[in-house]
């Protein structure tokens, strides 16, 4: 089945009131029995419990992207705190700490002094 935008909330809304309006009809008998009374309420519970299942699940996935998201920053600390040890182990001009994406401590420009302007 190909992806179809969903329908827009007032259209569903007033799918709703239509029903409730149609339950006032005393003599409604629709020629074709598929389109009953009782077909459409069986078809708004079954929208009911679709809705509900989806909120659910909704809410599920927002726990698990929340718990994902903390064990990326828990990892990245971590991560951090080993290129920290690295760093003291091999020091900051060792090829191990450049292996980890740093920058030797030797390939930094060293300042230049400026010369003395002459005084007039």
């Amino acid at each position: 089945m190909a992806k179809q935008n969903r329908l827009a909330p007032p259209v569903v809304q007033k799918d709703r009131d239509n029903l409730e309006i149609l339950k006032t009809f005393t003599d409604y008998q629709p020629a074709n029995a598929a389109y009953s009374k009782a077909q459409a309420e069986a078809k708004r519970n079954a929208l009911d419990a679709a809705r509900t299942a989806e909120l659910q699940k909704e809410a599920e996935l927002a726990a698990v992207r929340d718990h994902t998201d903390a064990m990326e920053r828990e990892y990245h600390a971590f991560m951090l705190g080993v290129s920290e040890q690295v760093a003291a182990q091999y020091g900051k001009d060792s090829d191990e700490y450049q292996a980890l994406g740093y920058k030797k401590k030797s390939e930094y420009k060293r300042p230049a002094r400026k010369p003395k302007a002459p005084t007039p």
